[in-house]
């Protein structure tokens, strides 16, 4: 019985911190620096979207800060190569986007399922395999991108083979003149949590601080993908996403740009509440964190996932809560 109240009290602790991490002014954040971002579908590439769909994300744009395009060019085979058929319109896309949305910069988001307990997927100690996927990346960018966007997942904690990964195709894309942008998990939110995640979860849930902090000073653009997160009401979300926000300012260098994810879909399952989880929250959330941690940062911005899910009324909430 004792231990059941103790574990009662810490779950009522927990949620009575997330509420007070969502008080607070987010007017006094400012609004869009201009550096935000969206990440968009493999439709762009691949021959499907047409110059109607181009205008609507157009009218999408207007108003907000996003500067850079995450467009689907993937995924990567295991072994870290890249097939060129799977993006057969990207160099007419790009020009597209650039006359229509000029200003923008468009990169390329390649992904992978990351080997992890048994399970297919990219071997990222095989110096073969980074080698393969710095070709990839240098493919992409001859292609017409302007930048390179990584999501491999998961990536465990302190895995020394992401960072290997990075720095390869860091000094690639630094040659270039062009960003490497990454996609993360979110921050422990108290410490070494992520070494019991493998029991709830089937893959690392979280990241140290600390490592997070070796992935941000390996990159241009680190975004934190901050949804999936199980919370049950809009203001425990909102504490949530304040929370890593706070984290990730703390370990993010300031040469580094830091977004925040957005969560525009609508999934329905135990760890996202699509009811919960909106664009607003986390918007609300993640001001109200900058406000009171690094008002005057410049290199911040949040990015929306994903166009092929958001709804009129998250373009809208992007808009109003953190638009230009």
């Amino acid at each position: 019985m004792a231990a059941a109240v103790v574990s009662v009290l810490a779950v009522l602790a927990a949620a009575t911190a997330l509420r007070l991490e969502y008080r607070g002014d987010p007017a006094a954040a400012g609004h869009s620096r201009g550096h935000d971002a969206v990440w968009l579908g493999h439709a762009w590439v691949d021959g499907r979207r047409t110059p109607a769909d181009l205008e609507r994300l157009r009218a999408h744009l207007a108003g907000t800060g996003v500067h850079d395009l995450y467009v689907h060019t993937g995924p990567l085979e295991h072994d870290g190569s890249l097939d060129p058929a799977l993006y057969p319109g990207a160099a007419r896309m790009i020009a597209a986007m650039h006359r229509v949305l000029p200003g923008v910069r468009v990169q390329a988001w390649l992904g992978d399922t990351v080997a992890h307990g048994g399970t297919a997927g990219l071997h990222l100690s095989d110096p073969a395999v980074r080698d393969r996927i710095r070709a990839s990346a240098d493919a992409a960018l001859g292609a017409g991108f302007q930048g390179v966007h990584l999501d491999l997942e998961p990536v465990a904690d302190g895995d020394a083979g992401y960072l290997e990964t990075l720095d390869s195709v860091h000094t690639l894309t630094a040659v270039r003149g062009v960003p490497l942008s990454v996609a993360v998990p979110q921050i422990d939110p108290l410490p070494h949590l992520h070494a019991v995640s493998y029991l709830p979860f089937s893959h690392p849930k979280w990241w140290s601080q600390g490592y997070f902090a070796q992935v941000a000073k390996r990159c241009d653009q680190i975004a934190v993908m901050a949804y999936d997160t199980s919370m049950p009401t809009s203001s425990l979300f909102g504490g949530y996403v304040a929370q890593q926000t706070a984290l990730a300012l703390e370990a993010t260098p300031q040469g580094t740009q830091l977004l925040i994810g957005l969560p525009g879909y609508h999934t329905e399952n135990m760890g996202h509440h699509g009811y919960a989880e909106t664009v607003a929250a986390a918007i609300r959330g993640a001001r109200v964190s900058l406000a009171r941690h690094d008002r005057d940062r410049e290199s911040f911005g949040m990015a929306l996932y994903v166009d092929f899910h958001a709804t009129e009324s998250d373009w809208t909430a992007f808009r109003a809560g953190w638009g230009t």
